[in-house]
C-alpha cells in the first residue's frame, strides 16, 4: 500500500510555527514515528509552499497510490486550481488539518477542496494524519 501525505503552506515550520495552535512537534519526527508504526504500509512525504507543486504532486501520485492525505494549509480556502487537480485524479483524497479550522478565523471554516475528498479530519493534531491513514488500510 504507497500513501503519499501533502503538506502545503508553512507546515514546514511545525514544531517552532505557533506552537499553542500547531503543538511543538516537528511533521519530520511525527511522520518518522507514523513510519515504524505503520512499517507495513509505503509512506511517502512532500511538503511545499508553492501551489503548482503541490498540483504537480497530485497529479503525479493520483494515478499510482492508494491514497493522498493532504494539508493544503492556506490554500485550503483559497485554491480552485488544487481542488480541480484532486478531481482529476483517481487517487481518493483525504483533507486533514491539525488545528479544528472551524473554531478559529471565519475565513478558515470555508474550505475549497473538501468536495473533492473523500472525507475531512480536522482539529486532533497530528493525529488526525493517523486517522486519515487508518481510514485507506481499512479499505484495503
Amino acid at each position: 500500500m504507497r500513501i503519499l501525505i501533502i503538506n502545503g503552506p508553512n507546515l514546514n515550520l511545525l514544531g517552532v510555527r505557533e506552537p499553542s495552535v500547531y503543538g511543538s512537534m516537528s511533521f519530520e519526527y511525527y511522520l518518522t514515528n507514523l513510519q515504524q508504526q505503520f512499517s507495513d504500509v509505503q509512506l511517502e512525504y512532500f511538503q511545499s509552499n508553492v501551489e503548482g507543486e503541490i498540483i504537480n504532486a497530485l497529479h503525479a501520485a493520483g494515478f499510482s497510490h492508494n491514497g493522498i492525505i493532504l494539508n493544503a494549509g492556506g490554500y485550503t480556502h483559497t485554491s480552485v486550481a488544487i481542488a480541480d487537480a484532486i478531481s482529476a485524479i483517481k487517487t481518493p483524497v483525504i483533507e486533514v488539518h491539525i488545528s479544528n479550522v472551524h473554531s478559529r478565523e471565519d475565513y478558515r471554516h470555508k474550505s475549497m477542496l473538501s468536495k473533492n475528498c473523500v472525507g475531512v479530519i480536522s482539529g486532533f493534531g497530528m493525529e488526525s494524519y493517523t486517522l486519515a491513514l487508518v481510514h485507506f488500510i481499512s479499505k484495503r
